[in-house]
Parts: structure tokens; sequence; C-alpha cells
């Protein structure tokens, strides 16, 4: 039994954040309708490395979701969300301000069918204000939050991340909205509407910036792979053309690196009492342990960090992520079986609940795979399925 067996959600989202937030749910039990367009399916299906045609992006994005391909922006296909929310507790989309008002399907007309259903609106700048009404994507989050200004080498430009990354963390953040409003319910009896702009949670996950900057005037800088907070903490290249990283945010974990790369003097130095010290003196530590790191090669230099009880990890790619025995202890990938490409393997639930724990149960499936499944659970004859395929609404 999954911790949300008996929740419904209908993800009528697309590409990413929304998407993300509904899969996170599904991991748990909850029934996920996915919801496209019969013609244009989400595009997050090409997105990415596909094999044979199939993109496999959407294999892990898609898992654990029943797909159906309906045109909402047709009388008949307003007909079926207004049915399916009837039966749903979440509603997840991400069309802009305004839409599915005018396609009378707005969280008034879905409260009065559904009291209780919660109505997650997922935006790139929220549902009011000046740019409420732009089109908006975690690209434009990842410059306005400030990362990207903060992010590359000193002297470089300011630098994207190569992934949808406040996408995810939006998808993270809104999951857990939806959790917290599904908990309200419980005493309150009633849904409500989400707002979440994806330009909101990753600003909230860079730091009291804002903080800093309203009390000191503080522009954080492009500091390269070093860190404003603490130091020593950067990538260093071992004997064997191996890159290593080191974090040293504990003062303690400070302490053991500098002892333990012969420099056991610098701990008594006053200003290496507090990380804020520690960075205004950042290039004597790098430059005494980037010289040790060189010196050695990967495995010596992880053992001897292990030994000090000092952190440490290898910079890995794909193919070395393949191997890991601590990936392969906590189970972190899993393969499936799949109608599409024979067998899949994709990213396991992202933590383990002891009494209720997640499961990927199937990868993302084909676009409308469902479509007659789902209507017939809400009462749609043969016929009537039929003539709204014969109509387009559904593929």
């Amino acid at each position: 039994m999954g911790a949300l067996d008996g929740i419904r959600v209908i993800d009528a989202a697309t590409l990413f954040a929304g998407p993300s937030a509904a899969m996170l749910l599904g991991d748990f039990g909850a029934d996920v309708v996915k919801i496209e367009h019969p013609r244009r399916p989400d595009p997050a299906r090409g997105h990415g490395a596909s094999s044979r045609g199939v993109g496999l992006w959407w294999k892990t994005l898609g898992r654990n979701k029943r797909t159906a391909a309906v045109d909402l922006s047709q009388p008949g296909g307003q007909e079926i969300l207004r049915r399916l929310a009837v039966e749903s507790d979440v509603l997840v989309e991400n069309f802009r301000p305004g839409t599915l008002e005018r396609w009378n399907l707005g969280p008034e007309v879905l409260h009065e069918l559904n009291p209780r259903l919660v109505v997650a609106r997922m935006t790139g700048f929220g549902q009011f204000g000046p740019m409420a009404s732009r089109p908006g994507f975690g690209t434009l989050a990842e410059a306005m939050s400030g990362f990207a200004a903060m992010t590359g080498e000193p002297d470089g430009p300011p630098t994207l991340p190569p992934l949808a990354m406040a996408d995810g963390i939006a998808g993270l953040a809104m999951s857990y909205a939806i959790m917290v409003a599904l908990h309200a319910r419980e005493a309150t009896g009633r849904g409500q509407v989400i707002d979440m702009a994806i330009i909101e949670p990753i600003l909230g996950l860079l730091g009291p910036q804002m903080t800093a900057y309203k009390e000191l005037g503080v522009v954080p800088p492009r500091t390269g792979n070093r860190s404003s907070s603490n130091a020593p903490r950067n990538t260093y290249r071992t004997r064997d053309g191996r890159w290593l990283a080191i974090s040293t945010s504990a003062q303690s974990i400070a302490e053991r690196v500098v002892t333990l790369v012969g420099r056991a003097d610098l701990v008594a130095e006053p200003w290496f009492a507090t990380g804020s010290g520690r960075v205004a003196h950042v290039e004597e530590l790098d430059a005494a342990v980037g010289s040790w790191i060189a010196e050695r090669d990967a495995e010596e230099v992880i053992a001897r960090f292990e030994e000090a009880q000092a952190a440490v990890a290898p910079i890995y790619n794909v193919k070395d992520i393949a191997v890991d025995p601590q990936y392969e202890a906590l189970n972190t990938f899993v393969e499936l079986p799949d109608e599409e490409l024979g067998s899949v393997t994709v990213q396991n639930v992202l933590f383990r609940l002891s009494e209720t724990p997640g499961e990927v149960r199937w990868a993302g499936p084909p676009h409308g795979r469902h479509t007659e499944e789902i209507l017939g659970e809400l009462g749609y004859a043969a016929e009537a399925v039929a003539t709204l395929r014969a109509d387009g609404v559904i593929a």
C-alpha cells in the first residue's frame, strides 16, 4: 500500500515543473492521470536523448502516470476534465493565467463541482503582477533569481545550468505545497488554490542573499567552484588526472583537511575559526590543499581523507554513477519492463519510507495510452468515446 493510495491527481501541465510534482506524488501511490493534447503531446516527450524514436526523459517524467489525450479547448474535452475533477483530489496545471477561466474550467467552477479539490497552478511568474501573462520557463527563473549571476568563473560570463534545475526545484516545492494543502483539507474539508511562480523556489534555495543585500549591500560575486561562505572548497586535480571535490562547511572538517595536508599551523590562526575568515585567505588554503592533492593519485587521496574523516568525493559522470557501489546499495536506479523499449532504467523514488515505501511501477507510457480506460471509469459509453474521437476531442 502506497502512502498516497486513494489520491487522484490530474496532471494537466507540460514540460517539467508541474509534471515533476505530479510524478513525485505518483511515486507514493497517487493515481496520476496525465492529460495531453491529442495532436500536440507534452513537449517533454521530445526533449533529450531518444531510443527508436521514443523520448527517454519522458520515461522518467511520465512514470506511474496514466495518459489520456484530450483537447481541453473543446467543449467535449472540458466536460471530460469537469468529470475528472469531481473524482479527483488534485489538479496540476501550468496554462497561462486566464486560460482555464476562458475554458470555463477555473478554480471557482471546479470548486463548485468538488469543494475538496486542490488546484495547483504552476507558472513562470505567478497568477498576478506585471509579468504574469508572459511565457515563463525555468531558464528565466535561473536568470532572474540571481543563480546565473553568481555562477561561473570570476572573470567569465553569467552561467546557466545545463539542465532544468529551476523546474526541478519548483516541482519539489509544489509536491510539498500539495501535501500541505491536502493536510489542511483534513481539518477544513475544503480544497484550495496553490499559486506557485517558478522564479520563487530557486530564489529561496540560494540562501539569504536579499537579507545580506538589505543589511550590508552585498551582491554575491561569481566565485567559480569556490564558496563565498567557507574555504577550502573547490575541485582539485590529482596526479593521475582525476578530479575531486572537497567541502569544509563544518569547522572540524576544515581543521582535519589542513592538518592532513601538512598545514596544521593554520588552525591556530585567528581567521581560521570562521568560514568567512577562511574565505578571506582562500588563496593560501587552496594552494596548500591543491598542491598536496596534485602529488597523489585519486585512490590515495580518497583513502587518506577517509582515514582523517574529512569530506571528499570524486567528480562523476554518468558512467561512474552507473557502477558506484553506494548508488547500487541504495537501489537508486531500477530497470522496468516497457512496452515501447522492452526495458528501461529510471531513477528510483527520492527517499525511503519504512512503513509505506514508494515504488516506480511503470515508466512513462505512450501518448494517450489510457484514454479509453479513463473515460470508461468516468461513465462514457463506447459510442460516446467513438464520437469524441471522431470529433478530434480525444486520441
